[in-house]
């Protein structure tokens, strides 16, 4: 695939633009929810020493293998625990919540941590039916209704945007600079976040193939605001990193295996590597795998940079995201540790 927008733009270099990190903040085998928190927090610290720009976690529910169900708390643990780089949701669901609830949240982090809270958003219910119904979500509407939530929550944060007089008011969150990215997998939120002038991200870590045909809407759909006055689209992927290729590529089983439970509708754990899949995925999951996880980047730190470099030329990102869904912390660590040395980042 080529993108038309990177044919038109002079050649970018990965220490030209920020990296930043989504943490899934795995629970892995033998371990709790409580120790996958204290590891995100350990990330994130690494992760501001070695110069990232931004930490993200993300809304999942009813997942075994997944601790950050209750995001905006993570958040905020994340926060207290660093103290200069950004925080915030990849993404909150705003559907699953009432717009003022996420104002009142956010504008309460960005109170306590002036300056440093992202609040990305993405309209997907972020678990199966069962559990949007305990959530209390309205699943029929199909995120078809992500617009009005987005304009209502907007409003909170600032009413000028409202047409009609506002009797109820987010406090804290009114009046406060809380930049809002909207988050995707497919052309709709591209083409939304486009029209309002937003900062985009794009999931292509489990969504390869809507990466350029979704950056490309971005771009083409465009409108400057009061926000940006040009597109700014970040794109999250997988990059698992080792010392050499062999030992990435065994690291990387935890990720294929996480994602063959998710197709086979067992998630749970995240499970140690193995060295090899081939007794543990039939040829057909292989294939779905491979096409679900087609922009993950595996390999030692020469291969990791030839490969994303390649990424960057093709998509001609403004920032990258990295995860890593890491059986060991400290290869998780080391992973993360690599990427920033491929990035340049100055501590």
């Amino acid at each position: 695939m080529s993108s038309e927008y990177a044919n038109k733009q002079e050649k970018k270099y990965l220490r030209d633009i920020p990296f930043s990190v989504l943490d899934l903040a795995p629970v892995v085998a033998g371990s709790t929810p409580a120790d996958a928190l204290r590891n995100t927090l350990d990330i994130a610290q690494h992760a501001e020493k070695w110069g990232y720009n931004r930490f993200w976690v993300a809304e999942h529910h009813n997942m075994k293998g997944i601790a950050s169900s209750a995001t905006s708390v993570v958040i905020g643990h994340v926060a207290g625990g660093t103290s200069k780089i950004r925080v915030g949701s990849g993404g909150i669901m705003l559907p699953n919540h009432a717009p003022l609830v996420i104002a009142e949240q956010f504008g309460t982090l960005e109170s306590l941590y002036p300056g440093r809270i992202d609040l990305g958003l993405g309209r997907a219910p972020g678990s199966d039916q069962l559990t949007a119904h305990a959530l209390r979500r309205d699943i029929r509407s199909h995120g078809e209704d992500f617009p009005q939530l987005l304009h209502e929550l907007r409003t909170y944060f600032n009413p000028a945007l409202s047409q009609e007089k506002m009797y109820v008011r987010a406090v804290p969150g009114e009046g406060l600079n809380i930049p809002v990215w909207l988050l995707g997998s497919s052309t709709f939120s591209a083409q939304l976040a486009g029209m309002l002038g937003l900062p985009f991200a794009f999931a292509s870590h489990f969504s390869p193939n809507n990466t350029l045909p979704a950056l490309n809407a971005y771009r083409r759909s465009f409108r400057p605001s009061e926000v940006l006055d040009k597109p700014y689209a970040l794109v999250c992927l997988n990059v698992i990193a080792a010392e050499t290729d062999e030992k990435a590529e065994r690291l990387a089983t935890s990720l294929q295996q996480q994602f063959l439970n998710l197709i086979r509708n067992k998630p749970g754990l995240l499970q140690p590597p193995v060295d090899s899949m081939e007794h543990i995925w039939t040829p057909y999951e292989k294939a779905a795998l491979e096409q679900q996880l087609g922009s993950t980047i595996i390999g030692s730190k020469e291969t990791v940079e030839n490969m994303l470099q390649a990424f960057l030329d093709e998509t001609q990102a403004d920032e990258m995201m990295v995860t890593a869904q890491i059986f060991d912390h400290f290869d998780r660590l080391r992973s993360f540790e690599i990427v920033s040395e491929i990035a340049g980042n100055k501590q």
